[in-house]
């Protein structure tokens, strides 16, 4: 249907009439309004158009998420043309292949980031869609082998099914139905595919290195409808002597996770521990004796950082156990500095919040001892309206004098797209078009792959109230979902590209 390019006849033929014998034109507002009219009807079947088109080859979409979810691309040893390993690097060349399939210009940036463009142009692109390639370890538990894809009850399990493979082919079919309709896009589209954002998104710094990114950026590497705020994040190190009474301290895996076990054995203390065991709630401690030392093991229950308080922190609930039971001053100063159930940062005076992102969270979530040094980490999600320097210099006042060495492993300042934007507005209006669901924005305490760049939020791909197993056992997307973003993605390039 092509009725706007016939306005010109329609013009110039039917819209003039006479009065009083005189031939007059509409006036520029009917004119105007009579296109309006037009362009929306052709949008509107096109977008049918665009919407079958995906509809019809849901198959397709599936065989070419199988074909990239069969490579493993955990990150590896950095070899030739694949700075984060071969598989990373494969996985990467796999979906440039099928993107130069879909009749996409595309390039590989030196295994880092590949690109695949609507049109192949210089220019830097109106919109860019950025999603990633590496994965994270498949991990135990899967009742499917987590390197393919299995269809089970309407639901495609695999690794990278939901992050962020694909909401990435969902995206690539998006932009092939865009195409396949015959819409003209205003200007070029470009989508983006990372190969680090598990472990640091390196790839994306070094492509920013060699070009700029579009003005307009989403990430389908969260949930709808709009993430536009991520808090800020800092991972603090502490490290100080201990005394004899300590003989091995240990607990927690990952900075940003609750610890669910920590252990400890200390020297020369034979007492029952019973009296703690209704003080922690969440916490089961067991004890064990040997040759005049107390081993005594904490179990909690695990979550990510930026929740801590759903989960139960194994680690501060034997520290405050050891430090009454044998007194080291640095046990003891990190007991009081991160008392149990404290997820606010009060007591080392932190604790501070907004009204858009909410208040700051923090765990300390790894610990260990040996050769007489102890060694802690923490986490800290700080609100939009904070600054890592003064979140730095409160732990700094809090720290002095206790003996405690403290050092900022990584600083991440807090990333706000404002609500009112255009390009947010748009594409909350695209989201209600599609799902008919009211749009919102969100503020989150993790962050996503476009926490480091100017303008950018993201879209997808996970709908409110979905639970997919991100990065857990049998990850997954619905057949649905996997169709519904793509048919979200193509309805944003529309609404922002022509």
């Amino acid at each position: 249907m092509k009725l706007l390019g016939n306005f010109q006849f329609i013009a110039e033929f039917i819209v003039p009439y006479k009065v009083n014998g005189e031939k007059k034109a509409l006036s520029s507002f009917l004119i105007t309004r009579l296109k309006s009219d037009i362009l929306f009807i052709e949008t509107r079947y096109t977008m049918e158009k665009i919407f079958s088109y995906i509809d019809s080859h849901s198959e397709d979409m599936i065989a070419d998420l199988r074909r990239i979810i069969r490579i493993p691309s955990v990150m590896g040893e950095q070899e030739d043309g694949a700075p984060f390993g071969k598989n990373a690097a494969d996985a990467l060349a796999e979906m440039l292949d099928i993107c130069r399939g879909a009749g996409l210009s595309v390039r590989n940036i030196d295994g880092y980031v590949g690109t695949a463009d609507f049109y192949p142009t210089s220019e830097i692109p109106q919109l860019g869609i950025l999603c990633h390639m590496d994965v994270v370890p498949a991990g135990t538990g899967w009742s499917v082998p987590p390197f393919d894809l299995t269809e089970k009850d309407g639901k495609l399990f695999g690794r990278g099914a939901i992050d962020d493979k694909g909401p990435a082919i969902a995206a690539l079919y998006a932009v092939k139905a865009v195409k396949e309709s015959g819409m003209p896009l205003r200007k070029n589209l470009r989508l983006i595919f990372g190969t680090n954002e598990e472990n640091g998104s390196a790839d994306l710094a070094y492509y920013r290195k060699k070009e700029s990114l579009p003005e307009m950026l989403f990430t389908p590497d969260g949930e709808y409808p709009v993430i536009n705020g991520e808090k800020g994040m800092l991972r603090i190190s502490y490290r100080a002597e201990t005394g004899k009474s300590i003989e091995a301290l240990k607990g927690g895996m990952m900075i940003n996770a609750v610890p669910e076990y920590a252990e400890a054995i200390l020297c020369g203390v034979t007492e029952d521990i019973s009296r703690f065991e209704n003080i922690f709630d969440g916490i089961t401690f067991s004890t064990e004796q040997i040759g005049g030392k107390l081993k005594i093991t904490a179990r909690g229950k695990s979550a990510h950082a930026s929740t801590p308080e759903t989960g139960a922190n194994a680690v501060t609930a034997l520290l405050s156990v050891a430090a009454e039971l044998c007194g080291d001053p640095a046990v003891s100063a990190l007991a009081r500095l991160f008392p149990y159930g404290e997820t606010d940062g009060a007591s080392v005076g932190i604790k501070c919040a907004d009204e858009v992102s909410g208040g700051l969270t923090t765990v300390l979530s790894v610990i260990s001892c040996e050769g007489g040094i102890l060694e802690a980490k923490q986490d800290v999600r700080f609100p939009l309206n904070k600054t890592s320097g003064e979140i730095i210099s409160a732990l700094e006042k809090a720290v002095d004098g206790t003996g405690l060495e403290l050092r900022a492993d990584m600083i991440s300042e807090p990333h706000y797209v404002p609500e009112s934007s255009e390009f947010v507005q748009k594409l909350l209006s695209v989201y209600e078009r599609v799902t008919g669901e009211k749009g919102y924005c969100v503020a989150i305490g993790g962050g996503t792959y476009v926490h480091d760049t100017v303008g950018g939020v993201a879209f997808g791909a996970e709908f409110p109230g979905e639970e997919n197993h991100m990065h857990g056992a049998d990850e997954f997307i619905t057949r649905k979902s996997l169709i519904k973003n793509a048919k979200i993605f193509a309805a944003a390039i529309v609404e922002l590209c022509t």
